[in-house]
């Protein structure tokens, strides 16, 4: 990365931090307390390295710059390996960042009319078709390497994905990036491998907690009981109550809490061995850029919920996800007791009313790291952390992602681990912005807060 683009994603990284100030601190020392994580969804994967590649120019106000364009390689915890192309241009590459799958809606893709599009490209091209010949004769290319091929594939994306005038080095891979552009037709956003709607559910101890609907696109998947199981008596089960250890696209599961529970609460766990669909969307909390899946062996897919009880009195269900729509992130709580539950977000308090529901807007700066902690009756606290990236920011900062510094590859493209994330952003920058991020969540900052009120009774 160059020292302009250190300078600007500093400059810019840290502007947004400072909006975040007191609250982020407060959140902080609860969470070392002990709090719970956000609920997890889908495939999470390490990046390994931009593996199958070639070249690409980006042209724009500033000048020329060559940047290497292909296909990244992810690692997925639990088994599998993912292969991804770059919608995030502009972004910096963290080595070993850790990505989760996500919702276009958390992502720069929600709001891009031509996301659809990308998926077109995604499945009509490589690695999805390996007849690099057939390839080549649709796209009047000649003949295409796997190089020219995932150069190709990453230039039409960029056209959609960050409106880049950028153009493949290579004649055969730009006919092919062409080919692509012109032939893309918008499609829908593809359906998670796993996850659990809602996340979070709450009730009074002896009731059916629930429902918990799967969604996935993996035959079965197996129903892993809460930790503590044994001690609690707390079961998975139907809608009949009949235990329940593997369920499929469309169950619903609930938690069967004994009557003499004491007020607490527990989590769900499924998991399944699946392929991810093309064209889901993979963020990093770490801030390393957006990446777009292309291709996926069978892969480990994990999705957890939680459920929260009580006697009496207020019984809230927290949940959390990024709003790009709204540039910021979505707290969700639902109160199923009989008393109002009463909590104090960003130095604002709000009240959910009894069998209410209620979702909480917290609008964000872009880059802008987040770590908000809720607590709630009967040791209840939920925290919620991440890093809000919604946009592709063209034009507001220099190439940091696919430049080819140092190390250089030796020809024009490879497949090897030659050019690694040291070579695509991930360099001696790597500590300044992760400095940066860290100082995120410890200055914080002070944000208003819209309250979008979601009135529904919750049994609806």
């Amino acid at each position: 990365m160059s020292a302009r683009g250190v300078a600007r994603l500093a400059a810019a990284t840290l502007a947004s931090g400072l909006v975040a100030a007191a609250v982020l601190t407060g959140a902080g020392r609860a969470a070392a307390d002990g709090g719970t994580a956000q609920s997890q969804s889908g495939a999470t994967a390490t990046i390994s390295g931009l593996k199958t590649y070639g070249e690409a120019v980006v042209h724009d106000d500033s000048g020329d710059e060559q940047v290497a364009a292909g296909l990244f390689e992810m690692s997925v915890d639990g088994g599998g390996t993912l292969q991804t192309y770059c919608v995030d241009l502009h972004n910096p590459t963290q080595r070993d960042a850790k990505y989760h799958e996500t919702a276009w809606s958390g992502t720069s893709l929600g709001a891009n009319k031509n996301a659809g599009k990308i998926r077109w490209i995604l499945q009509n091209s490589y690695p999805q078709v390996n007849d690099l010949a057939a390839l080549a004769r649709k796209a009047g290319a000649g003949s295409l390497t796997e190089q020219d091929a995932a150069a190709g594939t990453q230039v039409a994306i960029w056209r959609y994905s960050d409106g880049a005038d950028v153009d493949a080095v290579d004649p055969q891979a730009e006919k092919l990036a062409d080919y692509l552009e012109k032939s893309a037709r918008g499609q829908t956003e593809p359906q998670a491998s796993l996850t659990l709607e809602p996340p979070a559910v709450s009730g009074r101890p002896g009731d059916l907690l629930g429902p918990v609907t799967v969604h996935t696109n993996a035959g079965t998947v197996t129903v892993i009981p809460p930790a503590d199981a044994a001690l609690t008596g707390v079961r998975i089960t139907d809608k009949a109550g009949k235990p329940v250890t593997a369920a499929q696209d469309g169950s619903e599961l609930y938690f069967k809490v004994p009557d003499e529970a004491t007020d607490a609460s527990a989590e769900l766990t499924v998991q399944a061995s699946t392929t991810v669909p093309v064209g889901r969307a993979f963020t990093s909390e770490s801030r390393s850029q957006t990446q777009i899946l292309a291709g996926s062996s069978e892969s480990t897919v994990t999705a957890t919920a939680d459920a929260t009880w009580a006697d009496q009195g207020a019984i809230p269900a927290l949940s959390a996800g990024k709003n790009c729509a709204e540039s910021g992130v979505d707290i969700t709580a639902a109160n199923t007791g009989d008393k109002p539950f009463t909590f104090e977000l960003m130095g604002a308090e709000h009240t959910i009313p009894a069998n209410t529901s209620r979702t909480v807007t917290i609008p964000l700066q872009e880059d802008q790291a987040y770590d908000f902690t809720i607590t709630g009756p009967n040791s209840l606290e939920r925290r919620f952390t991440g890093v809000l990236d919604c946009k592709t920011q063209a034009g507001e900062s220099s190439l940091t992602t696919q430049t080819l510094s140092e190390p250089s590859p030796a020809s024009v493209g490879g497949t090897a681990s030659d050019v690694n994330l040291a070579a695509t952003g991930g360099d001696s920058a790597t500590g300044v912005i992760t400095g940066v991020a860290i100082g995120l969540v410890v200055i914080g900052g002070a944000v208003l807060v819209v309250l979008r009120q979601r009135e529904n009774p919750t049994g609806d």
